[in-house]
C-alpha cells in the first residue's frame, strides 16, 4: 500500500536543468570551449566533481572553477527571474494531499536553493518531509537522500513512490527500495532509464491516481 510520494526538485518540480545547461555552455562559449549534452547529463541530479572534472579537461588543471562557477550562477539567474513549475506538478501535490499520501522531497541540492524557489512557486506549504544535501554524507546517484526521507516518514521503502528525471535520481530512488516513476526533461529526456516502473511525458500524462494504480503490485 502507498502511503507517501517523494519528489526530486531540480529538473522535475521545475527545469533548472535545461536552464543550467544552457548557462554552462554560453559559459563555456567564453573560454572558446563546447559542453556536449551527453557530458552534461552525467552530472545531473548529483554534486559538481563531475562537471568540474569536465572543466578542467577542457581548459586545464589551473582553470579558474569559481569564476566559471559565478558567471554561470548569473547567467542561470537571470533566466529564472520568472520560475514556473512543471505541467501537472501542482496537481499532482494537490491529489496526493487529497488522497492522504506524505509528500516528501530529496534533493542532492541544498535546502536554501530548494526552499528559495518552493517559496516562489508557492508550493512549499505541501511538503512534510524535506531532506536536501546538508542532511546525508554522500548524495545521488547514493540511496541516502531517500533513505532519510523514508526514515523520516516513518514508513517502509515499498510504501512510497519515487518521481525523478534523471539517471541518478533514479538509481537512488530503486537502491533504496522504491518504485521510481520517470518525468524527463528536455536534457534527460534521450537518457537509457532503467528499472524504473512507468515514465511519463510529464505529470499532466496522467492523474496521480491512475499512475499509483498501475505501478502498484497485482
Amino acid at each position: 500500500m502507498i502511503k507517501a510520494i517523494i519528489f526530486d526538485f531540480d529538473g522535475l518540480i521545475i527545469d533548472t536543468e535545461t536552464v543550467w545547461y544552457e548557462a554552462y555552455k554560453e559559459t563555456m562559449g567564453f573560454y572558446q570551449a563546447e559542453l556536449p549534452l551527453e557530458r552534461f547529463v552525467h552530472c545531473i541530479g548529483t554534486d559538481d566533481t563531475q562537471l568540474h572534472a569536465f572543466f578542467r579537461e577542457q581548459l586545464g588543471e589551473s582553470c579558474n572553477i569559481d569564476e566559471i562557477e559565478a558567471l554561470a550562477k548569473s547567467l542561470h539567474k537571470g533566466k529564472m527571474k520568472t520560475p514556473q513549475a512543471r505541467e501537472g506538478v501542482r496537481e499532482y501535490l494537490e491529489e496526493a494531499r487529497k488522497l492522504g499520501y506524505k509528500i516528501a522531497l530529496a534533493s542532492s541540492s541544498t535546502r536554501e536553493w530548494v526552499t528559495h524557489y518552493l517559496h516562489e512557486l508557492e508550493l512549499l506549504h505541501y511538503f512534510d518531509v524535506m531532506i536536501t544535501q546538508e542532511d546525508v554524507q554522500k548524495v545521488k546517484p547514493a540511496p541516502d537522500l531517500y533513505l532519510k526521507a523514508i526514515e523520516a516518514l516513518r514508513i517502509h521503502s515499498s510504501e512510497a513512490v519515487a518521481f525523478e528525471d534523471s539517471l541518478n535520481g533514479c538509481q537512488a530512488a530503486v537502491t533504496a527500495g522504491l518504485k521510481c516513476v520517470i518525468v524527463p526533461n528536455p536534457v534527460t529526456e534521450s537518457l537509457p532509464f532503467e528499472k524504473h516502473s512507468l515514465r511519463l511525458a510529464s505529470m499532466a500524462e496522467k492523474r496521480l491516481m491512475d499512475v499509483i494504480e498501475l505501478i502498484k503490485p497485482s
